[in-house]
Formats: structure tokens, sequence, C-alpha cells
């Protein structure tokens, strides 16, 4: 119960930040992915129910310390107009308020969601200009190769079809980012070994930015063929409902076969946190969950008269 007075509490204060968030993952193609990351986080949570009814359920005072520290961020990133770091001090606030009203074991076995919260906040764009240069490197290396005569310059290939440019919405990088999003989910839920966890995320990351580089070249090379025009909209078609799809199910049939566990198998166990003996001194005495939860929303209450007056 004071779990949900305080994420409510929490939730009202950031909605500003909560609302752009969710205007992106709703308008924009590049966000698009992240509407499916709450159910997700949600049935990784479900899931471990039952280790977190046996690790136990009690306050903790660092909780709060970490809800301050995310409403610290928050106040930050409105002051600087900063997008990002306003919507991630959001998030960080409400795994703080999990923290503290919920405790530091039940914390550690839903370490995983409490992580993958982060994954709610818009980020990408940054690398856009970089995954154009690599597309376009990708696709005139192909193109020459492929006995096409062009002339490139840097995003800009030009062929008898025409002129071709690797535009930000040619960079690939939804894709990526949806590619990322979902193997860091399979490489915690599905594999237990570190160094296959790493192989996997290395794939997530390589093979759609060469994919990207192939799209882009195939568009080029169909052009030669069907015209510059028919090229493109074959391309958007392709790109929009089956590329991603393809690749994806490339991606996992391979690792399939080295699949190590069963998502319910995934995070620490409340025997494993039991035996772990940092935790008992971190989580000193046990507050009330009413004082924890008055004492977040104090907190919460005393960022927004802040706010009010910034």
């Amino acid at each position: 119960m004071w779990l949900g007075v305080a994420a409510i509490a929490l939730f009202a204060l950031t909605f500003t930040e909560w609302r752009a968030m969710a205007h992106q993952w709703w308008n924009i193609d590049t966000y698009s992915h992240i509407l499916l990351v709450p159910p997700i986080i949600g049935w990784v949570a479900w899931i471990r129910r039952e280790e977190i009814a046996r690790a136990g359920l009690r306050g903790w005072w660092p909780g709060v310390a970490w809800t301050l520290l995310g409403l610290s961020c928050w106040a930050l990133g409105r002051a600087l107009e900063i997008n990002t770091i306003a919507q991630g001090g959001a998030v960080v606030a409400l795994q703080g308020a999990v923290l503290a009203l919920l405790g530091l074991r039940a914390g550690i076995v839903l370490a995983f969601p409490l992580a993958y919260a982060f994954m709610l906040v818009p980020f990408g764009d940054e690398i856009i200009p970089p995954l154009q240069m690599i597309t376009a490197e990708i696709a005139t290396a192909m193109t020459r190769w492929s006995g096409i005569e062009m002339v490139a310059d840097g995003i800009l290939i030009d062929t008898p079809a025409g002129l071709f440019i690797v535009a930000e919405e040619c960079s690939g990088v939804k894709f990526l980012i949806a590619m990322v999003a979902l193997g860091i989910l399979v490489a915690h839920t599905c594999f237990s070994s570190w160094h296959r966890r790493a192989w996997f995320l290395f794939a997530c990351v390589v093979v759609p930015v060469i994919a990207n580089g192939i799209r882009a070249w195939a568009t080029i090379f169909i052009a030669q063929y069907v015209g510059a025009e028919a090229a493109g909209g074959f391309d958007h078609i392709v790109y929009g409902w089956f590329f991603f799809a393809l690749v994806l199910a490339l991606v996992l049939g391979v690792a399939w076969r080295w699949f190590e566990r069963e998502p319910e198998e995934a995070g620490w166990s409340a025997d494993e946190i039991a035996a772990m003996r940092w935790v008992e001194q971190w989580e000193g005495r046990s507050p009330a969950p009413a004082t924890i939860g008055i004492a977040t929303l104090l907190a919460a209450g005393s960022f927004a008269v802040f706010a009010q007056l910034v």
C-alpha cells in the first residue's frame, strides 16, 4: 500500500517527464519499442514473486537516499533543460521507492527489472551521425564490389540510377536500440554465463549494424534495375515489416542452442541472498513501512515545493 502511495506521489511530481517520454514512445518510431518495456518489467517481476516473498519485505533507509538522488537529478535536469537527466531522475526516484519500501533483499531479487527500467528513458539520437557513416561505408564498399559505377562522398552515393543519401532514418538507430533492449533481456533471462552473455550482446550490436549496411546496398543495387523511387518504396516496406523480424529471428535462432536456463531461474534466489554476509550488515534495523512511506512522501513534497520556487 505504501509503495503504491509513494509511486503515485512520485509519478505526479515528475508527470511532465513521464508525459514527454510517453509522447516519444508513441509518436517517434525510434522509441516505439519502449512501449513493450513496462509490461516486460512487470512480467520479470511477476515471475520472481515467490523469491520476493521468501526474501521478506522490510523497510530500508538507503532507498530513501536513492529516491532523493533521483529527485535531485530530476530537478537538475529541469534546471538545465536536459530531458535525459530529468527523465532518468524520475526513473531513479521510483527505483528508490521500491528499495525503500520493499527492502534490500527484495531489491536484489528485483535487481534486473529495476535496472531495466532505465530502458524507459529515450536515448540514441547521439549515435545517429556515426551510424550514418558506418552504413554509408558498408553500402559504398558493397556497391563498388558489385560492379556499379559510383562516386561516394560521405553519406552521399551517386550512381547511374540517381543520388542516394544515407539519411537519419536510414542510419538503423531504431533497429539497433531495439535489438540492444531485447539483447539485454535475453542475456539475463536465458544465459547464466557472463561469457555467453557478452557474445550475445556483441551480436545484438554488430549484426544489426552490418545488416543495415547490407539493406542500404540492396536498395542501391535494386534501383539500378527498377529505378530509385520504386527501390526506395520497396525498401521502406521491407525494412518496416520484414527486415527487423528476419534479423531478429537470425540472431535468436543461432543463439537458441546455447540458452542455459528458463526465465524463472534468472536472478538471485532468497537462499543465495541470505548467504551474502554483507546483506545483513547493510540492512541494519528495519523501520516500519509507514515511517519509510512518510519519509518518501516528505521527500517528494519537499522537491515539489522546490520545483515551484525554481
